[in-house]
């Protein structure tokens, strides 16, 4: 059993001031010795606090550093070295999830839960992607 620790990029959600980013890019196999037990590293999670939370903002605090802990552990390492691509990819996630009524917050904000820079589709907000995601 290993514990990434409560620090500045560890998978505590009710760390607001940590983007996407920063917790992205927590190892989950840094510390084990080998490939082999690094293959048998069963999952992870990340953890949301009551003190920093409530019913009105868990989602938009959750998401999407949520997603970007998801995908570290869901996909092989050798897909999640890019941080442009992830980005891209968080992107699309939090306009399907606002489509499908979860308050998602924009990837690029500096706190959890900041409000979008300004008026617009999540499509077109800073650093959105112009490709078409399937709503399925």
């Amino acid at each position: 059993v290993r514990n990434v620790g409560y620090n500045n990029v560890s998978w505590y959600l009710d760390n607001l001031n940590v983007m996407w980013d920063a917790v992205y890019q927590n190892e989950p196999c840094q510390g084990i010795p080998s490939q082999d037990l690094c293959n048998l590293v069963l999952g992870g999670h990340g953890e949301m606090w009551g003190e920093t939370v409530d019913a009105s903002d868990l989602q938009q605090t959750t998401f999407p550093r949520l997603a970007a802990i998801a995908e570290r552990l869901w996909s092989p390492r050798n897909t999640t070295q890019d941080l442009s691509a992830a980005a891209e990819r968080l992107r699309s996630f939090r306009c399907l999830l606002l489509e499908r009524g979860i308050a998602a917050a924009p990837i690029d904000n500096k706190n959890a839960r900041e409000a979008p820079s300004g008026p617009a589709s999540c499509y077109s907000q800073p650093g959105a992607s112009t490709k078409e995601v399937l709503v399925v």
